[in-house]
């Protein structure tokens, strides 16, 4: 059936490029001494309003931010900032003097002609360029630029300035990783115009692009990483993107970020933008296998171990560097008057460089900011012949093609853009000579430059796909948009069989040409929001903006089930509350969106009645590794700021019966008593007292006699562990104390997991369930199988359970969002007829092969079902025996 107009236009708004809040500027408005490719740079950039530059090194980012911001404040006035790395005031500073005057050695007469003439009908120029580094220096209208570490450590509030850019922002990584990165994106919150210019975003680093997204409020991290990544479940901030997602992804990128790698991408001539040839040279040192040191067992080592992990290359290189000053030495003496720069990451090792290099020009941390760019601009002028420093902190800006063409990496490391931009400081456009690159390691580190190696590769795939992605669709947002090929819904295919009726569709509609009161009971786990996506497909509702979104689209389905199911009967919903960063907050510290709340709220207001809300407890430890919420070490740094483990929730409704006068449902889900009266029971397939305990409690009572030692635990199985620990949690008076002991004596043999919990508290409370097998659900039966897993299984024991206590043998059990078919698989099995809807066509193919598995299985009897039916057929044959 068709989809209704509102449903469809509530599904096409979700296809979304950045939104555009800028301004059209014409090329009259640009400086003349910009060439075409960076005009065509800066009027996308105006004209989106927050955007970012992803332009190769020597295409004139400099240039283009120093432009695009005298125009934002020409048109609307106030003051504009760029914040720049250490190091590369001094460029900036000459880039506004060569667009103010034309007086720069590339510039000829006839462009310093047209740039005159063209001031005439510009009086607004060029803004004079100041440098500040708080905010009392900053008062009068005008162009600022500042270092980040000012504005990091809040004396410059960039919220005070009508237009900002960030150049080289991923130098943000160094000032502490991911969390530094977004908390300093968050101050720019409120800056009406907002740019990035960098070179290389790298794509290794997907976390990076997000940032990026976010400081420009194209898209929230958590709703990107949603929308196109499968998270990693074990470990937060561990992103893979879906396969089907790469090309929506990268259309989504190119809609806010303009890569460049040479002007003819944008259709334009390469003329003076040839980069000069490039050599890389590994030099591979031999490991010193005498201090090879002992495993564990006290064993000694015959040979080093590879430099896999971080605290391994440290030590490395910490131990080879005698060698590696020698290798470097003897490549100075190949060429002594070369012109050079020395990288290196550790303080022993610049110590070590100007032991061995008598008068050598070093840069460093503790450095004097004023000694620091007078020697930088000395190297880079040619009046110093070589200069000794880190990547982290000259890497990103620095122009030394000019004077410089050879590098020489003292060691090598794991972060790949430190690297990159390393390399680029001397191979870029304007470069004259062929560069050389020399790189020093050992054999026990091949292992790090296998991985610089990857990276790099990736990195050079990655480019060539934006690069491809602006030659073919060019600037337009609009183009991206409509290229995008991902569906409203999905051919619908329906598959029966006995017992069950399965349909891979869209549950918006399916539930609406449902017929009215046809489902007996419903057993579900809907999406929990904007946690993940299961499908490549905008019906998918976890393809939603943020939490009013997918209520909104919540709104559609809820008076669909409240419509197919028969009165009185109920509707049993799995949710879960989740975490909410704190960089979203602004907070600082993560809390807590009461998801299970909302969806009360939700299926109350469409006409469902709320009985009850049976709480499911979760493994606090696992819950940790996916978030980060819950750390050892954060709460021994401040108790208050942790919160708890958040359970499980199976929310119960209600449809109300068509006869309110006594609260029954229409068709009643009713159960003979089995009761032992004159020594016996009064029916076999019964209902008895002890089961409707059992049932009231949601879980099985079991024995213990005595506390448990932790001598006791040590030699078991953690499965072993686990039941016995249980066993003695529900029949004893609680202790906290003699927990945390029989804890910590496990911890002290080695024996307390870190990846999931082994000794939780459980509950003795009858709407806790403490004893839901986590693993048992139909994953176990995919990973089995080596398929794809689905990201939020519902565990059998919910669906039995819900099955057992809400309907009866024969009736229709309904699941809307079927995953892998996990409740019509379980109703099967319990005696039920099962249907369910599943927009994944991946999921619902799995799904089909399990369920039609189960019927097949049920449908073939057994030994005693074949003497009974032969029986049967020779005693109407008059044989029988």
């Amino acid at each position: 059936m068709n989809l209704p107009l509102s449903y469809r236009d509530f599904l096409a708004a979700k296809v979304a490029m950045a939104p555009v809040s800028g301004f059209v500027v014409s090329d009259d408005d640009i400086n003349p001494l910009l060439k075409p490719h960076q005009k065509d740079m800066v009027k996308w950039a105006c004209l989106g309003g927050r955007r970012a530059l992803f332009a190769a090194f020597g295409l004139g980012k400099s240039f283009m931010q120093i432009e695009i911001l005298r125009i934002v404040l020409a048109r609307f006035g106030g003051m504009g900032l760029i914040v720049a790395p250490l190091g590369v005031r001094r460029e900036f500073m000459a880039d506004v003097r060569t667009l103010a005057t034309g007086d720069h050695p590339d510039i000829t007469d006839a462009q310093r002609a047209e740039l005159v003439a063209w001031q005439e009908g510009h009086p607004e120029r060029v803004p004079r360029l100041t440098f500040v580094n708080r905010d009392e220096q900053a008062q009068a209208p005008g162009l600022y630029i500042a270092n980040y570490e000012p504005v990091r450590d809040g004396k410059l509030d960039p919220r005070r300035f009508t237009a900002s850019s960030l150049d080289e922002a991923s130098v943000l990584r160094g000032f502490g990783g991911t969390k530094t990165f977004r908390e300093f994106m968050r101050l720019f919150d409120g800056v009406r115009f907002k740019f990035v210019a960098t070179a290389t975003p790298s794509p290794n680093e997907y976390i990076e692009l997000l940032a990026y997204s976010a400081f420009l409020e194209v898209m929230d991290i958590g709703q990107a990483k949603t929308r196109f990544f499968k998270r990693n479940s074990e470990k937060a901030d561990t992103l893979t993107i879906h396969p089907h997602k790469q090309q929506e992804f990268w259309l989504w990128v190119a809609s806010w970020g303009l890569f460049v790698q040479k002007p003819s991408d944008l259709g334009h001539s390469d003329a003076g933008y040839e980069l000069p040839g490039l050599d890389v040279v590994w030099h591979q040192l031999p490991a010193d296998h005498a201090t090879a040191g002992v495993e564990k067992s006290g064993q000694g080592r015959l040979l080093r171990n590879a430099a896999a992990s971080l605290s391994d290359a440290a030590r490395e290189k910490r131990d080879s560097l005698t060698a590696r000053v020698a290798k470097l030495m003897g490549l100075r003496a190949e060429d002594p008057g070369a012109h050079r720069l020395i990288w290196h990451d550790l303080e022993d090792e610049r110590r070590a460089i100007e032991v061995a290099i008598s008068g050598i020009n070093t840069v460093y941390g503790s450095q004097d900011l004023a000694e620091r760019e007078k020697i930088l601009a000395a190297f880079s002028a040619g009046e110093v012949a070589e200069l000794a420093g880190k990547p982290s902190m000259l890497g990103s800006g620095c122009n030394f093609q000019r004077h410089c063409h050879r590098a020489v990496f003292l060691g090598i490391g794991f972060k790949f853009n430190d690297f990159i931009q390393a390399v680029h400081r001397i191979y870029r456009f304007l470069q004259r000579h062929r560069v050389r690159i020399d790189l020093i390691y050992t054999e026990a580190e091949r292992p790090v430059r296998d991985s610089l190696e990857a990276k790099w590769r990736r990195h050079n795939q990655q480019v060539a796909i934006m690069t491809e992605i602006i030659r073919e669709y060019g600037l337009t947002s609009a183009a991206m948009a409509q290229s995008l090929t991902r569906a409203m819904g999905v051919e619908r295919v329906e598959v029966k069989g006995e017992g069950y009726v399965l349909v891979n569709n869209d549950c918006v509609p399916e539930c609406a040409g449902m017929a009215e009161n046809s489902v007996d009971l419903i057993v579900t786990s809907i999406p929990f929001s904007t946690q993940y996506e299961y499908s490549p497909n905008y019906a998918d509702f976890g393809h939603t903006d943020d939490n009013a979104h997918f209520f909104a689209q919540m709104d559609f389905l809820i008076p669909e089930l409240l419509r197919v199911l028969k009165p009185g009967r109920v509707a049993a919903i799995h949710v879960k509350d989740r975490i909410v960063p704190g960089g979203m907050t602004g907070l600082g510290f993560q809390t807590v969106y009461p998801f299970s709340d909302d969806t009360i709220a939700a299926f109350v207001r469409h006409g469902f009645a709320f009985l009850a809300r049976k709480t499911i407890t979760t493994d606090v430890v696992r819950e940790n590794n996916q978030t980060y919420r819950l750390g050892w070490t954060e709460q021994c740094k401040d108790g208050s700021r942790m919160g708890n483990g958040l359970p499980e929730y199976l929310l119960i409704f209600r449809k109300p019966p068509s006869d309110s006068s006594n609260g029954y449902a229409d068709d009643p889900v009713s159960k003979p008593k089995k009761e032992w009266k004159a020594g016996k029971w009064t029916a076999d397939d019964g209902y008895s007292r002890a089961r409707w305990q059992l049932d009231a409690h949601g879980f099985m009572p079991v024995s213990g006699n005595r506390l448990l030692t932790g001598e006791e635990l040590r030699s078991l199985d953690a499965n072993v562990i686990f039941k016995l620990w249980k066993a003695y949690q529900l029949n004893a008076v609680y202790d906290f104390q003699h927990h945390v002991r029989i804890a910590e004596e496990m911890e002290q043999w080695g024996s307390l997991p870190s990846t999931f919990m082994l000794l939780p508290p459980h509950s003795k409370h009858d709407d806790v369930w403490t004893d839901v097998a986590r693993m048992l659900s139909m994953n176990t039966l995919q990973a089995q199988a080596g398929r794809e897993m689905h990201l939020c299984p519902l565990q059998f024991d919910i669906i039995d359970r819900c099955i057992s206590q809400y309907s009866e043998p024969g009736e229709i059990v309904f699941d809307p969002f079927g995953g892998l078919m996990s409740v019509p698989y379980r109703a099967l099995k319990l005696g039920r007829q099962g249907r369910a809807v599943e927009l994944n066509p991946a999921y619902f193919v799995d799904g089909c092969q399990y369920v039609k598995a189960m019927a097949d299985q049920l449908a073939m009897p057994d030994l005693f079902g074949v003497l009974e039916i032969e029986n049967q057929d020779k005693e109407e044959k008059g044989e029988a025996t």
